[in-house]
């Protein structure tokens, strides 16, 4: 492999399907072997560091820089992302019986979503590797942050996006002069028209795992959850599940920081909970039996444009996230999602996006079920602002 002078503690890049390594330096994609996403692995034995020296560092992602997979710092592209606050939710906690909630609202990153820490790393990397043109399917706000970071990076931006999307997606994206496509159906149809685009372009391809970098922008909730809760995990995290790069990213991040004696031995993971809309549930049907897999599932769109991603390509790195953290996966209604944004919104004065409030309701579900118990901790993750979702929630708040 070559060698490069780097604060980056990047090793190889791993097949997350059998494991075969490969060369970090080159622009990598799916595994040639499998087929399967690729994984960066970072050289924790040789190289250990403190946690203390974090300190140090920005407040963003960028602290992490040596659990990061850029090599040069000026391949940076950066607009402040990430250290997104954990707010307690005492008015929520106390309705309920709960002793601990928090949210960590991601809504607060720039271009309003958890998209900006994944397409931070991927744009970054993308501009490391030389190239001039990324595309990108998304339900929305990933469309939204890769067109940014491109823009900050002059790198030529295509955005393929479902028409059915809100106009304050589409807007934004034209804003930073990307090449918008919309297409009829949801994100993998997208993804077909994003890989028929590139049977003639030579656009890199920054789909959800599809290259291994938006990975580890989005492990970096993880660090910070553990971080700003002084090195104690929560008993239950709760997540939105479209593709899912953000449960396995923060799964990933409790890991190396087990490696690196960041968490103490007798520190337990928290179980993991991925929640979906009842309008596209995959991941929900196949960790419950219903379908062997995902790959040939039907979705239909949903009030949570991120959550309307019916085959993806992560399902079994998120099945495995659950199975081992001895989590769960649910899907909550249209209706119950816009309940969680307007209990969110008129307890809290948090105006999440509908993927936040499916976890508020997913939360109330668990908690009457007996599955989260009263004294637990309990963290949601918000992923982004509910302004972008206006032409979804309009008329539907409950009086």
């Amino acid at each position: 492999m070559q060698t490069v002078t780097t604060s980056s503690l990047l090793h190889h890049l791993q097949c997350s399907h059998c494991g075969h390594s490969f060369d970090p330096l080159p622009g990598q994609t799916l595994s040639v072997c499998c087929q399967a996403p690729l994984l960066c692995c970072y050289d924790l034995d040789e190289h250990r560091f403190s946690k203390r020296e974090l300190s140090a560092g920005p407040q963003s992602l960028w602290r992490y820089e040596k659990l990061l997979p850029v090599f040069q710092e000026q391949n940076r592209i950066s607009l402040g992302e990430g250290w997104t606050p954990l707010l307690p939710l005492p008015r929520l906690a106390s309705d309920y019986g709960l002793q601990h909630l928090t949210l960590k609202d991601e809504g607060l990153n720039p271009t309003g979503s958890f998209k900006a820490r994944g397409l931070c790393l991927a744009i970054s990397k993308a501009k490391e590797n030389g190239e001039e043109a990324c595309i990108i399917p998304t339900a929305g706000n990933a469309g939204v942050a890769m067109a940014a970071y491109c823009a900050r990076a002059g790198l030529e931006a295509v955005v393929v996006m479902p028409r059915h999307t809100p106009d304050a997606f589409k807007e934004e994206c034209l804003a930073y002069h990307a090449r918008l496509i919309l297409v009829d159906g949801l994100i993998n149809d997208c993804a077909a028209k994003v890989q028929a685009l590139n049977q003639k372009s030579g656009y890199f391809d920054v789909s959800t795992l599809k290259e291994p970098y938006r990975l580890e922008g989005k492990k970096t909730m993880g660090y910070e959850i553990a971080e700003q809760l002084t090195w104690q995990l929560p008993d239950v995290i709760l997540y939105p599940t479209g593709g899912g790069t953000g449960l396995i990213g923060i799964w990933k991040a409790f890991h190396e920081m087990k490696a690196l004696g960041w968490l103490s031995e007798h520190q337990r993971f928290p179980r993991m909970v991925a929640v979906q809309a009842e309008n596209c549930r995959p991941v929900v049907d196949t960790f419950h039996g219903k379908q062997a897999n995902s790959k040939q599932y039907v979705g239909k769109p949903t009030l949570a444009n991120g959550l309307a991603v019916p085959r993806p390509i992560g399902e079994p790195l998120m099945l495995t996230v659950l199975r081992e953290s001895g989590g769960t996966a649910l899907a909550v209604s249209e209706d119950d999602m816009i309940e969680g944004v307007s209990e969110l919104s008129r307890r809290e004065g948090i105006f999440a996006a509908p993927e936040g409030g499916a976890l508020w309701a997913a939360t109330k579900q668990l908690l009457r079920q007996g599955w989260i118990r009263p004294a637990e901790q309990v963290l949601l993750l918000n992923t982004g602002s509910g302004q972008k979702y206006l032409d979804n929630l309009k008329g539907k708040w409950r009086s």
